[in-house]
């Protein structure tokens, strides 16, 4: 029934290279260069953060590359939007997992739309404005926007461009991706050159990829290493599961999965060394830190995990020789980076929408005031956008084993066969079934344990079971199961909807 009412259900993508870009745009957002190096800096110890990298590449093989297959098979197999493919996968009486799925990736959008409105106001204020040169006047620059009409309006314009560049289908989706991903890569490489050519830059790379052996033995290493691949991949999240369903036949799947997962990864580690070696640079050569005293800066998260890239990085462009148009191309790429993200995360959920039977046009007007509206108490209060990326960032490991039993479901070897069908495409193997088998529900289960025991005993010792507490066990708990609930009643008549 769609696809006779939406023509915008049978388009595909016109190239490889269209497709491979697009995937990279939701992969690349502001988690590689907002989230990655922040987290790097937290997780490394006292003499470098090169333990949590293993870890991180160890999850990028074991958890992000086989659920990008597995995404990019199911999508490819059963070309619906999520909760329709669940539905084809598991049957109607489990398909409330798709809607779960689909719901996290638009609770991550509600706040998300929020960060590339702060991306986008200060690419302007930086293009408009002289830098800060202190703490004390960056973040007055924070605060006046925080407390303005503005962030409103940026928030508005997010989401706003983003159902512009998904009006029409994968087509226009492909050609800004094909705008986008190419000029953030220049820009990220153009940072990375300037950072390393930096005096005492090297401090800093130094650290990040010294390991400190020790850390291993932390699981919070772990658990950070895993949470942060699934935020820096978009592995779990659904996004691959809707590209892939305007992927050709003769696309490959395993391929594709490998440069998305190894590209997305090489930016965040380009994004880190710029980062670090523009910290080191400054702090330590310009303004004489110590070492510890530059961990302490990179690890301070500020109002909502803003520290690091919206209060120090403008006052340290404004240290270096040509310092103003780096910051420029910063906040640029930083802007492309996550623009490109909340363009998967809008047609996610509009092609739900359309599975309906909605017009595209009528779905897309619906999700944007929907997204607008239910990310203004992100837009309006920190701590509520802080809870909210605790909250369903977690949430991605549940909808990543649901990710895992769909394919289960339909049984690993039938659609490891599918895949090795594709001419020239790599085989799966063995070992692919085996982890979405076995080790991607058992991590995801151990890892979400030992996350309930952090935060009853680390984040929130003493209020874990108030829901009120942004990082209480019972906030997270309480909201899962709200939505699961209304998700498992209704899941009859969500599913009698998708046609």
């Amino acid at each position: 029934m769609a696809n006779l009412l939406d023509n915008s259900v049978n388009q595909r993508f016109s190239s490889r290279l269209g497709l491979l870009l697009s995937a990279l745009g939701i992969a690349v957002g502001t988690g590689n260069i907002w989230r990655f190096p922040r987290i790097a800096a937290q997780s490394g110890g006292d003499t470098g953060a090169g333990a949590f990298l293993i870890a991180w590449l160890i999850f990028l093989f074991l958890w992000s590359i086989p659920l990008i297959i597995a995404e990019y098979a199911l999508g490819r197999k059963f070309r619906a939007g999520v909760i329709g493919i669940f539905l084809k996968a598991v049957g109607q009486r489990l398909s409330w997992m798709g809607t779960f799925v689909a719901f996290v990736s638009t609770a991550i959008a509600f706040f998300y739309t929020v960060v590339v409105g702060w991306c986008i106001y200060y690419f302007i204020h930086t293009l408009t404005h002289q830098l800060p040169l202190t703490t004390e006047a960056s973040l007055a620059t924070w605060n006046t926007y925080q407390q303005s009409g503005w962030r409103f309006l940026f928030h508005f314009l997010a989401v706003g461009l983003g159902a512009m560049a998904i009006w029409k289908g994968i087509n226009s989706i492909e050609r800004v991706n094909k705008i986008l991903i190419p000029v953030l890569l220049i820009i990220v490489i153009i940072s990375v050159i300037r950072a390393v050519t930096l005096p005492g830059a090297f401090d800093g790379v130094k650290y990040l990829f010294t390991p400190e052996w020790s850390q291993l033995l932390r699981p919070e290493t772990w658990l950070a290493a895993l949470t942060q691949n699934a935020w820096d991949t978009g592995a779990g999240w659904g996004l691959f599961l809707t590209y892939a369903a305007y992927m050709q036949s003769r696309h490959k799947v395993v391929k594709n999965a490998f440069l998305t997962g190894i590209g997305n990864n090489t930016v965040s580690l380009l994004a880190a060394i710029m980062i670090f070696g523009t910290v080191f640079s400054v702090l330590q050569i310009e303004m004489g830190m110590s070492d510890a005293e530059t961990l302490e800066i990179m690890r301070s998260s500020g109002p909502a995990s803003t520290g690091l890239t919206f209060i120090w990085m403008p006052q340290l462009f404004a240290r270096m020789f040509m310092g103003t148009p780096l910051a420029i191309l910063f906040f640029l790429g930083l802007t492309f980076a996550g623009f490109s993200s909340v363009i998967a995360m809008l047609e996610l959920a509009a092609r739900v929408l359309v599975d309906t039977g909605l017009k595209r046009s009528q779905a897309i007007i619906i999700i944007v005031l929907f997204i607008y509206l239910l990310g203004l108490p992100s837009t309006g209060n920190l701590n509520i956008l802080s809870n909210q990326d605790y909250v369903w960032g977690i949430g991605l490991m549940i909808s990543g084993a649901f990710i895992a039993f769909a394919v289960m479901k339909n049984k690993t070897s039938v659609i490891s066969a599918e895949i090795n069908t594709i001419p020239n495409d790599w085989k799966t193997g063995w070992y692919w079934s085996v982890i979405i088998r076995i080790f991607i529900p058992f991590a995801a289960f151990i890892l979400l344990v030992w996350w309930m025991f952090l935060s009853a005993t680390v984040f929130a010792p003493d209020d874990w079971y108030n829901p009120f507490n942004p990082f209480s066990i019972m906030t997270c708990l309480v909201q899962w199961f709200l939505v699961l609930g209304v998700f498992i009643v209704f899941n009859r008549k969500i599913s009698g909807l998708i046609s």
